[in-house]
């Protein structure tokens, strides 16, 4: 049985086990999800195994049911950039672990909440972030969090004592650390992590990164 919402309502999914130990989700975007694997192959190894895909990349719905048939057993993946309903249940029909959206619209957490899916809405408001909280969300993604910074949380905490938070958007490697110490649940990184992977850059490279901000992640404080 799934936790209650903290107003007795709608019902909230849990983040995973995975992700609460982690800490870290990579954001991936391409000019086609047939560049993913490498990708995420590289991440894996460097202990980054929540890897959000983007919808603003093509061929995501074909490529995901391929990608957790040769990653499932390994990392969680999830499908970001989702701004309908009819979105978010095609990825979990394909077996989206998690959905992410840019924006808050409760039409899309409820679609997850009824399949007991984790989902992270999107927004930077006040009023934005509540609305996805009340909805049922997992937890609200802040997004840009570059434009706020970690100390945005302590303002939240306080009349949203119960929010839990995973900041997106020009989060760096070293700023890791203030994030998950200021109380969020998780960070979501994108450019900063994955440099040029999908340029033609290295792959070890990249390992080298995801080892740095899962230590990061891992001697960080903050709630666990």
């Amino acid at each position: 049985m799934l936790p209650a919402n903290d107003d007795g309502g709608t019902l909230r999914p849990p983040p995973s086990d995975l992700l609460a130990t982690t800490r870290v989700v990579a954001v991936l975007r391409a000019a086609h999800a047939r560049e993913y694997a490498p990708v995420i192959e590289a991440l894996a190894r460097g202990g980054v195994r929540s890897i959000e895909l983007t919808l603003s990349t093509a061929g995501v719905f074909a490529e995901l049911p391929v990608l957790l048939e040769r990653f499932g057993a390994d990392v969680e993946i999830g499908v970001g950039t989702v701004t309908t309903a009819q979105e978010a249940e095609a990825a979990l029909d394909r077996g989206a672990a998690f959905v992410v959206t840019p924006t808050t619209d409760p039409a899309v957490v409820t679609t997850c909440t009824r399949r007991a899916v984790p989902v992270y809405p999107g927004g930077l408001t006040p009023t934005e972030l509540h609305t996805g909280w009340r909805a049922g969300a997992t937890a609200v993604k802040v997004f840009p969090a570059s434009l706020v910074g970690p100390g945005y949380l302590a303002q939240l905490r306080g009349p949203f004592p119960d929010l839990q938070v995973v900041p997106s958007g020009g989060v760096g490697i070293e700023d890791v650390p203030a994030w998950l110490e200021a109380g969020a649940l998780a960070v979501s990184l994108g450019g900063p992590l994955l440099g040029d992977a999908f340029a033609g850059g290295d792959l070890a490279a990249l390992t080298a990164r995801a080892r740095r901000v899962r230590a990061l992640a891992d001697q960080a404080g903050g709630p666990r």
